[in-house]
């Protein structure tokens, strides 16, 4: 069977990755490779083709590890650093390239602007620094990306309004605690399903292990990722045994084909 893309799993832990600094959660000791999270990203590669989404403290270490020499563009989910603090490392693919397109919403690029504001000058440049190309994304549009339909999907993050993305028969959500029908009628059909787990216990912005598996039960995929994943989740290979056969937890560096 041909398959259309494939999907890397640059990193699966949550905001401050696992180990946690100066932790000895058991689960921060282990040295099991599963269970060492950088912070949460995925790669899209098709053809000559290469997006992420989100770009993260551990960028630059995600591209060294996956060899990633082309960057065709960035899709952010929302503006917290965990998913946007490595943009500066965009200065390789830009020296390359030129200008690097990013996806985001209007309120995501103005978060960026005011914390990267030398990448969006256009005046009096810092002749190192990066530039980026600005595509305004909203839950209503529909992209089309090297050859490729992209479906944003909207969910919320607490108060806070996040983007997931639909391509083809993938689907990627991160940071979610709950979602209008109309969204997740978007959803619906897909193959693969990656969505954020948390930890065990309930939390005020993300879902946790019992509210992801309620959610992917909802979608009904053939196959579940789970992602953004803290050190209170457990071990990986406790957990992995623990789920359905059709849901499995993400780990680094993971590839999919979709």
């Amino acid at each position: 069977m041909k398959r259309d893309f494939k999907v890397t799993f640059l990193g699966t832990g949550t905001s401050q990755g696992i180990p946690i600094i100066g932790s000895d959660h058991p689960v921060c000791l282990s040295t099991d490779s599963k269970d060492k999270r950088l912070r949460v990203s995925v790669l899209l590669s098709w053809g000559d083709y290469n997006y992420v989404i989100d770009c993260g403290p551990d960028f630059r270490q995600q591209m060294l590890t996956n060899k990633v020499n082309r960057l065709d563009g960035i899709l952010f989910t929302h503006e917290h650093s965990d998913h946007t603090a490595g943009i500066d490392d965009i200065r390789p693919f830009f020296f390359r390239q030129g200008d690097i397109p990013i996806y985001a919403h209007k309120r995501v690029v103005k978060s960026l602007k005011k914390r990267f504001d030398y990448i969006f000058e256009t005046k009096n440049r810092y002749p190192g620094a990066p530039a980026v190309a600005i595509n305004y994304v909203d839950k209503d549009m529909v992209m089309e990306l090297g050859g490729k339909t992209v479906v944003p999907i909207e969910a919320m993050h607490n108060r806070l309004k996040v983007l997931g993305y639909r391509i083809g028969d993938f689907t990627y959500l991160t940071d979610v605690k709950s979602m209008e029908d109309e969204e997740l009628e978007k959803i619906k059909g897909t193959k693969v399903l990656v969505v954020n787990a948390l930890r065990i216990e309930p939390h005020h912005s993300h879902f946790n292990l019992e509210e992801a598996l309620d959610f992917a039960n909802k979608v009904k995929p053939e196959k579940t990722y789970f992602t953004h994943i803290s050190h209170l989740l457990g071990f990986h290979e406790e957990v992995e045994q623990s789920l359905p056969d059709n849901v499995h937890l993400a780990y680094d560096n993971l590839s999919i084909q979709i």
